[in-house]
């Protein structure tokens, strides 16, 4: 019996972060899947503070099991090997196929490289052996010079796969035209022979005008242009970098504001993109106290570091706010590790995150213990209240105790999360808690104070799933990309 043939592979690497490539790549994953093809995502290493649980247990990047989704796949922890989850400026959680593996600084980091380098080979060749394609996505810039020797997430993977690679530059930045030039003059000359084609993304215009630039692009470095791939907006797809979310939010004319606080070491702030496509909500990322203004719903998100930010804060005025709030009648929810923020106190004995102990926003009968072992789990829930079971997933290292108070969840079968007496704050470990059409409208009744002003605020279609927008917007990416790279490229790289 002849060994099964290995799968073609293409990569998609960029001139720096926050161009557009994770996008991209759903997009791709969609294209070739429509035509029949086997395809799966792939990300050596990613770094990011959105997690996704995958089926099973074990987390990646929100990044790479949205790419599944749109290639048709389940997610596993074969395409994101590598997770790090940024703690502070100069450490990270590192998380090696799913699991925590230890917490390192940059030097401590590069040092773990021949641990961490066998599982991105063994979850490439995995992956490869039941796929027909491999769309791989690279991390930051593959051009900085001081990383180079240390690639785990570029090059190396892209000599790893045997895949050309597409460059692709943000126009919408500016400086495309000399960060593209400027990537291929920093890569060393087999690394330069692997990029077949250029990505110039998130045009705004007319791309005629851009035909001189493009003509000389590819005279200066002998590179064709594979495309030219617009700014689509609305697209509804969660972003990756923390970063992003000085442009999201969605502050139309909704008449329900919902202000999600901003902490310095927010996590999962995917959960809320469903929020962001609510035509009665507006939704803001409150960056200061001022933010919470008007706001109906007051949302505290997951942390990296829940001790911190609890101190954050209290000293950048959030705690008086949200007290505020809560007197003049709103309602706050809680989520991970803003549900620990909302107890009576946060402890950390053994050093997990800042370590001591923090006394909490006491908005909640509860407290919490954070423990060295991460629970991520998926899980099957329900409403204490009533109502058909969703979906959702924990990602958490601790354990909250509830006082002599209401849960507000049933968790596979468990008591889960707290209700305050006056039924006005919530709290829960619960992650996708938005997802899902039927628990968002519980939710948006509940902050509208209501079933009068609920009704008039959240209109039937509140009720649809996220995913069916996510599903749109994978056909919308994959028909452009249909459209606007070009075929010759394509069929060089062996994709047409």
């Amino acid at each position: 019996m002849t060994a099964r043939r290995r799968a073609r592979a293409i990569m998609l690497q960029a001139t720096g972060s926050h161009a557009g490539k994770t996008v991209l790549v759903a997009g791709l994953c969609r294209l070739l899947a429509r035509r029949g093809l086997r395809v799966v995502p792939f990300k050596a290493q990613n770094m990011s503070l959105n997690a996704y649980v995958v089926p099973g247990g074990g987390e990646i990047g929100w990044a790479q099991a949205m790419q599944a989704e749109a290639a048709g796949v389940p997610a596993r922890v074969e395409m994101n090997p590598i997770l790090l989850k940024p703690r502070t400026d100069a450490r990270s959680q590192v998380v090696r196929l799913g699991r925590v593996l230890r917490e390192a600084d940059a030097r401590g980091y590069y040092r773990l490289g021949s641990t961490l380098w066998p599982a991105v080979r063994q979850s490439y060749d995995t992956l490869a052996r039941a796929a027909d394609v491999v769309v791989i996505e690279g991390a930051g810039s593959p051009a900085e010079p001081n990383l180079m020797r240390r690639d785990l997430a570029n090059m190396r993977v892209a000599r790893l796969a045997g895949a050309p690679v597409l460059l692709v530059g943000d126009i919408d930045r500016g400086g495309v035209f000399a960060s593209l030039v400027g990537t291929m003059a920093l890569l060393p000359r087999a690394d330069r022979r692997r990029v077949r084609g250029f990505v110039i993304n998130k045009f705004r215009g007319d791309p005629a005008l851009l035909a001189p630039a493009l003509r000389d692009l590819v005279r200066r470095t002998g590179v064709p242009v594979a495309g030219v791939v617009p700014f689509l907006p609305g697209l509804a797809l969660p972003e990756e970098d923390s970063v992003a979310l000085d442009h999201l939010g969605h502050p139309g004319a909704g008449h329900l504001r919902v202000a999600v606080v901003r902490l310095p070491h927010i996590a999962n702030f995917t959960d809320f993109a469903p929020l962001e496509t609510e035509p009665d909500v507006r939704l803001v990322y409150a960056r200061s106290p001022g933010d919470l203004a008007g706001a109906a719903l007051v949302i505290l998100p997951g942390s990296k570091d829940t001790i911190a930010d609890l101190r954050a804060l209290k000293t950048r005025g959030f705690a008086a706010a949200i007290a505020d709030h809560h007197r003049r009648g709103g309602h706050v929810l809680g989520i991970c590790g803003g549900y620990q923020m909302l107890g009576r106190a946060v402890s950390d004995p053994h050093g997990v995150e800042s370590g001591g102990v923090e006394p909490g926003l006491g908005l909640l009968p509860v407290a919490t213990v954070l423990a060295p072992e991460k629970i991520a789990r998926r899980v099957r829930a329900r409403w204490r209240s009533g109502g058909r079971d969703f979906e959702g997933y924990e990602i958490h290292m601790g354990e909250t105790t509830r006082e002599a108070a209401r849960s507000l969840l049933e968790v596979d079968g468990r008591a889960e999360g707290c209700v305050s007496s006056d039924r006005r704050v919530w709290g829960t470990y619960l992650h996708g808690l938005f997802e899902e059409g039927a628990p968002r409208r519980h939710v948006l009744q509940w902050a509208c104070g209501d079933a009068a002003t609920a009704t008039a605020l959240v209109p039937p279609d509140a009720a649809l799933d996220h995913r069916t927008r996510r599903e749109a917007a994978y056909d919308r990416l994959a028909d452009t990309l249909a459209s606007r790279l070009h075929p010759r490229v394509l069929r060089e790289i062996g994709l047409a």
